[in-house]
């Protein structure tokens, strides 16, 4: 029987399998609801494509609005990517983001109206990565150092972000008729990523998480440094003893986590509301972690992954017309990832270890953290 799973069809099976489970289960949570599922799932491809659309330009309006959801969703993925490899559960990405807005708007703040845009949106960028990766990295030197688990730290820092967030919202940064959850005072045009005309999403940030996506592809795969990070994952004691500076290649992981979901949210500021507010990192970091587990780890499927996620969650917007809650979305997209890991792991049980593609195995069991201190040379 456990031939039959490394055949073409098993695999067909094993792969088709996740979804089919999926649907099922979310088709069962509307029955008893009383929602007809049919019009749930066509409500949400219209939420995503337009297909009900009166007009082509319509249906482009939804469609740029899943891309613009899909560039910080896809940087995110491809930070956590580098933390996710190294053994490192990165659940502060949350924080990051937020860090990354704020280090992007005391950048607007400080040069002002009159610098040129380019050199704006560039320095933002930048003050956005710089404000990321500190955050990520203050993650790692309390993993490291502190010995406190970075799922802990991470939630905690989190929480300090999101307060620190609104402090600066309400205190130092407000509005001058006062503080105001729509956020500061609008940026300068100057620090406005361009959108394309009649759309909310800029071909700038298209770029950004492309060519994130493209180095965390060619990092991770093809460089010694992509090696000792997923040695540090798999086994850290035995890449001590190898002579890999654990410690550093640990804090740097971090850093680099921090520094990409920075730059996705001085894109979330400056490219889309314009403005600092709270909630700017608007659940991405979290749904970020979702989409490297589906993904197992591989970074060639981020990015379509990414997309099928902003799908989902743009076209949950439709389902109030059907009197139904946007969350729908959330379950069906972590339904899916649990099976996917079910599945895999089954996968494992049904197919000899020697027939088990790496990727495979990496899904079912995605780099766990480490209690080890690991002390480099």
């Amino acid at each position: 029987m456990k031939d039959f799973w490394t055949t073409r069809t098993g695999s067909w099976l094993l792969g088709v399998m996740p979804l089919v489970v999926a649907l099922v289960f979310v088709t069962l949570v509307l029955l008893l609801v009383g929602a007809p599922p049919g019009e749930a799932l066509m409500a949400l491809v219209d939420g995503a494509i337009g297909r009900n659309a009166l007009n082509p330009f319509g249906r482009l309006e939804r469609v740029a609005l899943v891309l613009a959801a899909w560039v910080p969703l896809t940087l995110c993925a491809a930070g956590l990517l580098v933390t996710f490899t190294a053994g490192l559960w990165n659940i502060g990405v949350e924080g990051q983001v937020a860090l990354g807005a704020i280090g992007a708007t005391a950048v607007i703040r400080a040069l002002g109206p009159d610098v040129p845009a380019p050199l704006m949106l560039a320095a933002l960028l930048a003050g956005g990565a710089v404000g990321g990766a500190l955050w990520g990295l203050l993650a790692g030197v309390i993993r490291v150092y502190g010995k406190v688990n970075e799922i802990f730290a991470g939630l905690g820092l989190n929480f300090v972000a999101s307060g620190f967030t609104i402090f600066l919202v309400f205190g130092p940064w407000r509005q001058p008729r006062g503080g105001t959850m729509a956020g500061t005072l609008p940026f300068p045009e100057n620090a406005w990523l361009p959108n394309l005309p009649g759309f909310e999403i800029s071909p700038l940030a298209l770029v950004l998480a492309l060519v994130a996506v493209a180095l965390m592809l060619a990092a991770l795969g093809n460089t010694i440094w992509g090696l000792r990070l997923k040695a540090i994952g798999k086994n850290l004691p035995a890449s001590v003893r190898l002579g890999i500076p654990a410690q550093r290649y640990m804090l740097v992981a971090f850093a680099v986590c921090g520094a990409l979901a920075g730059v996705a949210g001085g894109v979330l500021a400056s490219g889309f509301r314009h403005t600092l507010f709270p909630g700017v990192s608007s659940g991405y970091g979290y749904l970020g972690i979702l989409v490297v587990l589906l993904a197992g780890l591989r970074a060639i499927w981020v990015a379509p992954i990414a997309l099928f996620f902003a799908a989902v969650s743009i076209g949950s917007t439709q389902l109030v017309q059907l009197n139904l809650d946007s969350s729908l979305a959330g379950v069906l997209q972590d339904t899916l990832v649990l099976v996917v890991l079910l599945m895999a792991g089954l996968r494992l049980a049904l197919t000899p270890k020697a027939a088990v593609p790496v990727a495979a195995e990496a899904a079912a069991t995605p780099a766990p953290p480490r209690e080890e201190e690991a002390h480099g040379p």
